[in-house]
């Protein structure tokens, strides 16, 4: 079967692959709504737990739902020693990324019922996942700094329950629900690319774990998830506020990319990035480091005057992560941890009506054959 020009989208742009129930992400209006609830709701009314109930059940849960999903996530709050064992034995500066990708890939190893792939099964494998992913990020931050892995507890919810393990203490409320409010902000969102790859993963009937696996591995490219990294990155690089002006003009005059700065899908304010604007204010506020936020924001009103382009959920979860006092190469695995919320209810709803994804290539290489020409002639 052949392609044609009129059917080539680079990038799949505009393209429709599939249906879903799950995240309305409408770019033009600037709106996000998970199952038809407005993503601001979601933030200001709900907790991540309730959200993972919505995506994976398909509502809000009552308060004997919720407690029962809460305490299914908290019985999977324990990895296997072979997987501890290559934790502790991954090298220190190893990419968090790169260890949690393969950390997830090697708990369908543990999982003697992996080739049953029924609708129970992959539930209760999504929780676990989404309950595990945060103790492999945690136990090698804590182990690359030569301190013990924090025991889990099970009276913690997942945003303080993971700044429980990297720290050792319990966090404050705020800390906590700030966290908390990230993780809703980024649980799911459309066919972005690694939710894409993980839709193409278990297509093809593979398993939960190797289409999570595909997704991390898509989500740790600096065009996807790396982007909050690289936000904080460019305000180290800038330094102070009086030097932000210039190394703005600079990077417009050679065309260089603002991180955090614009959006493939939305066209106006990503819908997410006041609320974590919003904490990223409060946060530096509390700690008495506000410069980090000021420089944001002149980066953001230069961008919007001169371009008019908007910050993304990116441009201040990084200074939101970073006023938390987490380590910059543990944002992409925040996202990660997250995002599985989201990546888990896509498989399963892929699976619930399955195709597999073929799309064709506009193929551009010679359209005759081309003669062997002997070895020793070439």
């Amino acid at each position: 079967m052949s392609s044609t020009a009129t059917d080539y989208a680079k990038g799949l742009e505009g393209v429709i692959a599939n249906e879903s129930k799950l995240s309305d992400v409408q770019g033009q209006a600037g709106v996000l709504r998970y199952l038809g609830y407005n993503i601001d709701d979601l933030a200001e009314q709900t907790t991540f737990e309730e959200v993972v109930h919505l995506l994976h059940i398909g509502r809000l849960p009552n308060r004997a739902e919720l407690e029962k999903l809460t305490t299914t996530l908290r019985s999977h709050r324990s990895l296997p020693q072979g997987l501890i064992d290559f934790v502790k034995g991954a090298p220190q500066d190893a990419n968090p990324m790169d260890v949690l990708r393969t950390g997830v890939s090697m708990l369908g190893l543990y999982d003697h019922r992996g080739e049953d792939q029924n609708r129970d099964l992959n539930e209760e494998r999504s929780l676990a996942i989404c309950a595990k992913m945060p103790l492999i990020v945690a136990a090698f931050h804590r182990c690359r700094q030569g301190l013990p892995i924090v025991e889990p507890r099970q009276d913690l919810s997942e945003a303080a329950h993971f700044l429980y393990l990297i720290n050792g203490e319990v966090p404050s409320d705020d800390a906590a629900r700030t966290l908390d409010v990230a993780y809703i902000l980024h649980a799911d969102h459309g066919m972005n690319a690694s939710t894409f790859s993980a839709r193409v993963t278990i297509a093809t009937l593979s398993d939960m774990y190797s289409a999570i696996t595909s997704a991390i591995g898509t989500l740790k490219g600096p065009l996807h998830g790396g982007a909050n990294e690289g936000v904080i990155h460019m305000l180290e690089e800038i330094g102070s506020e009086d030097k932000v002006d210039a190394y703005v003009e600079d990077c417009l005059e050679h065309k260089k990319k603002i991180m955090g700065i614009g959006h493939r899908v939305y066209k106006v304010l990503d819908p997410r990035a006041p609320h974590l604007r919003k904490m990223a204010i409060k946060l530096t506020e509390q700690l008495g480091e506000p410069k980090w936020i000021r420089m944001s924001e002149r980066i953001a009103g230069i961008m919007k005057e001169r371009k008019g382009l908007n910050a993304n959920v990116d441009f201040y979860s990084a200074t939101v992560y970073y006023s938390l006092g987490i380590p910059t190469d543990l944002f992409t695995p925040i996202f990660a941890i997250s995002r599985a919320a989201g990546w888990t209810a896509q498989v399963l709803e892929q699976l619930d009506d399955n195709r597999l994804y073929r799309p064709l290539t506009l193929y551009t290489g010679p359209t005759e054959d081309v003669p062997i020409v002997p070895i020793d002639q070439r």
